[in-house]
């Protein structure tokens, strides 16, 4: 066979992808992993027994505000990076606008209080085990997101396995938020975030080894 009649029997077997297929993929994989870390929030912690008054105070808004922005941001640029030959969005400084709304909110809180009291600000009651937690409840949210480029084509894989990460990472501290009682911005700020940072730094990782194609 030659050449062009090669290439011409290959082409005729391709099907166009259906729109939307690669946001669809990612939504399965994500709410998969979601819908397990959920259970296990409700199961082995459960949820806080005063979400009903918590919900209609600012503490558990601003505590979602961020970690859900930090979502978004997440997964808008993983999609974008789910394609070959993607570049690195220009926009990720966007992840910078929630933590610096919430350093300036942790910035106030500390005026406002006494100083003796910034230290109960920063550890609360759950300092020892809030980041593991989130971390933990992180997994199977990014397995999921893994699962999910196994038919897709990322090529920078580092990358793309970070910001995996922080996808899992802020999504699994949303759902967290359902258990924990904590209201400091200091100590969303420093913990929760820390949590998140090691699914950015686990996904950095293992992109480059589990994400190749």
């Amino acid at each position: 066979m030659r050449t062009e009649d090669l290439i011409r029997s290959l082409g005729e077997e391709l099907r166009p992808v259906p729109r939307g297929a690669v946001a669809r993929r990612i939504a399965i994989g994500m709410a998969g992993g979601a819908i397990v870390t959920l259970a296990l929030v409700l199961c082995c912690l459960g949820m806080r027994p005063d979400m009903m008054s918590a919900m209609a105070g600012s503490p558990f808004w601003m505590k979602w505000g961020y970690t859900i922005l930090l979502d978004l941001v997440a997964i808008a640029a993983v999609l974008h990076l789910s394609r070959p030959q993607a570049m690195r969005p220009r926009w990720l400084w966007l992840l910078w606008v929630p933590v610096g709304v919430l350093a300036l909110l942790t910035g106030r809180e500390m005026l406002i209080m006494p100083m003796d009291g910034w230290h109960q600000l920063w550890t609360g009651h759950s300092w020892r085990v809030c980041s593991m937690l989130v971390a933990m409840l992180s997994l199977p949210i990014l397995a999921g997101l893994l699962w999910s480029f196994r038919q897709l084509a990322p090529t920078r894989l580092r990358l793309t396995g970070a910001l995996a990460g922080l996808a899992a990472g802020a999504c699994a501290a949303t759902l967290y938020g359902l258990h924990c009682q904590e209201s400091s911005a200091l100590f969303i700020l420093t913990w929760y975030s820390l949590g998140i940072a090691m699914v950015v730094a686990l996904g950095a990782l293992v992109g480059p080894k589990l994400l190749r194609w």
